[in-house]
């Protein structure tokens, strides 16, 4: 006869040893990460716990939670390939978590190839479960300091310090369009050398933006390529275009995409079809031509 309790137990088993190892492998595909912060960052919960890392049982994605040491995950162009653009890249997840794949690191390698430096940022999440943080004191910040530390490198990893963007997905969207209207010109004054760098960057990609219907542009916003679905939630779909037109109001350069069979949350997801899956083919030609330069 079937123990029940034993073959619960052994699937149980099984199945954790198989994310586990999951996790592991493609921890070890990726470049390493670098903390934003070596010594700890400020305002961080240090009773916090590790970062946790679940495999969504629908796709297999990685999906991120309970970050308390914010970093970027590099990916350098080969030599000879780089154009000198970069741009910080923020996964969505509604402040509770990362998704890490579809809007990370399925699309870093991919415009890397095209000579784009990208920097796949794991930021503090205000809505996590018993989070002390919050978006715009925890959140911003840290993508605010990840603009630096890229400018601050700029040279070690051939980035033109002017031609340093951010781009964020959904929540990760809100994150992004906040960095670029709270940013600042840096402290010169300040003990931390990073910290000396500006936090504005030269553009912005807003893709699917979440909580932006609020926000107050000026003439001094970076311009904007802005990207997601006719089918998204209203609040989104609509907004998006509204926010287009918030940037043509302030004659800040913005450009619009909007697919019409899709939702929320494309990305880019393997073995995904239609129309939308090319949206990277309009941004690439859009980055080259804000940042005046020429595809290698």
């Amino acid at each position: 006869m079937v123990n029940l309790k034993k073959m619960i137990r052994y699937t149980y088993n099984f199945v954790l040893i198989v994310s586990l190892v999951t996790v592991f492998a493609a921890k070890a595909q990726h470049p390493p990460e670098i903390k934003l912060w070596p010594n700890g960052a400020p305002g961080a919960n240090p009773a916090g716990g590790k970062e946790v890392v679940r495999i969504d049982p629908g796709g297999g994605e990685q999906v991120v939670s309970n970050v308390h040491e914010p970093s970027i995950t590099p990916y350098i162009p080969k030599p000879g390939k780089a154009t000198g653009v970069a741009i910080i890249m923020a996964p969505g997840g509604a402040h509770k978590e990362l998704w890490m794949d579809h809007e990370g690191y399925n699309i870093a390698p991919l415009l890397a190839e095209k000579g784009i430096a990208v920097f796949i940022l794991k930021y503090r999440l205000a809505r996590d479960k018993n989070s002390t943080y919050t978006i715009e004191g925890h959140s911003v910040k840290d993508m605010q300091r990840a603009v630096r530390l890229v400018r601050s490198r700029a040279a070690e990893w051939k980035i033109d310090p002017e031609k340093i963007g951010i781009m964020g997905f959904s929540a990760g969207g809100q994150v992004a369009a906040l960095t670029d209207i709270q940013a600042d010109s840096g402290d010169v004054k300040a003990a931390d050398r990073i910290e000396t760098y500006s936090s504005k960057p030269n553009f912005q990609v807003l893709v699917y933006p979440a909580w932006v219907n609020d926000i107050t542009l000026s003439k001094s916003s970076s311009p904007a390529f802005i990207v997601g679905g006719y089918l998204d939630m209203e609040s989104i779909s609509t907004g998006m275009p509204k926010l287009y037109l918030k940037f043509k109001e302030v004659k800040v350069p913005a450009e619009l995409h909007i697919y019409a069979e899709v939702g929320h949350g494309f990305g880019v997801s393997k073995g995904d079809k239609g129309p939308h899956t090319k949206w990277l083919e309009p941004l690439t030609a859009w980055l080259f031509d804000v940042n005046k330069v020429s595809s290698n």
